[in-house]
């Protein structure tokens, strides 16, 4: 729990997942700063404020950048509905089961090979994660996993999937050395990459690199449990399945 307290007359609580952190307004909480969540928890009650009565709001932050929250949902699609404590264990079954059935098969990649938009895999290596809600292998809690994970040897080369420019390079302590290409207007998209995890790169912020070029290593700096790249995509400014584009 990060936050318990008012804000504007409204009683809000923030919980940090470790990378992103979700609000919860108007929500009364007995809860302190520090306390650990745990999946399912109850951890307040709706109060009054805000700009509906009865209605909960509901928000997603990766540091400063607001997200949609519907990408903590398994199904975006089905909605998100309030339900009362008594049926909790019942809906949680319901949204497992869904998830379970909506889990996407396991892709292997190969090196070179290229999406219907001409970007290429950054490295050789099976899917070991995808793209969704996930229990965290660390945390032990469920929360977005907001990339997907390629199982590669510490040391492999990370290639550019795409021509582009690196905007940032910095270290993370959830997702170790990051870096970001800006690879501008794609077939009407504007689309950044993130590459996390690193155990270096070779390039810097304001270079501009071509596709297929080598910009980094993989690693397992951060929150990892082994070697791997653990690669974001933003469409637009969303962030997205890097498997709808690749």
């Amino acid at each position: 729990m990060a936050f318990v307290g008012s804000i504007g007359s409204k009683p809000v609580i923030s919980i940090d997942h470790g990378g992103v952190s979700t609000t919860y307004e108007p929500v009364i909480s007995r809860m302190h700063v520090g306390e650990r969540v745990t999946l399912g928890q109850k951890i307040g009650v709706l109060g009054r404020g805000g700009h509906c009565h009865g209605c909960l709001h509901w928000g997603l932050r990766d540091g400063k950048k607001y997200l949609d929250p519907l990408l903590l949902l398994a199904d975006p699609g089905g909605g998100l509905r309030l339900v009362a404590e008594a049926q909790r264990e019942v809906v949680k079954r319901e949204a497992e089961a869904r998830a379970a059935a909506a889990q996407p098969a396991v892709i292997t990649s190969s090196g070179g090979r290229s999406g219907s938009h001409g970007f290429l895999y950054p490295v050789t290596g099976p899917v070991t994660s995808a793209f969704g809600m996930r229990l965290h292998p660390l945390l032990k809690i469920w929360k977005l996993h907001d990339g997907t994970d390629f199982g590669a040897s510490c040391g492999t080369a990370i290639r550019a999937p795409y021509a582009g420019v690196v905007t940032r390079a910095y270290f993370n302590r959830a997702y170790g050395n990051r870096l970001f290409l800006s690879h501008g207007s794609v077939d009407g998209v504007k689309v950044e990459t993130a590459f996390n995890h690193a155990s270096r790169y070779l390039v810097r912020p304001g270079q501009r690199v071509s596709r297929g070029q080598l910009i980094g290593a993989v690693g397992s700096t951060g929150f990892s449990t082994g070697c791997h790249l653990h690669l974001m995509v933003w469409l637009n400014g969303r962030l997205s399945n890097p498997m709808s584009w690749l």
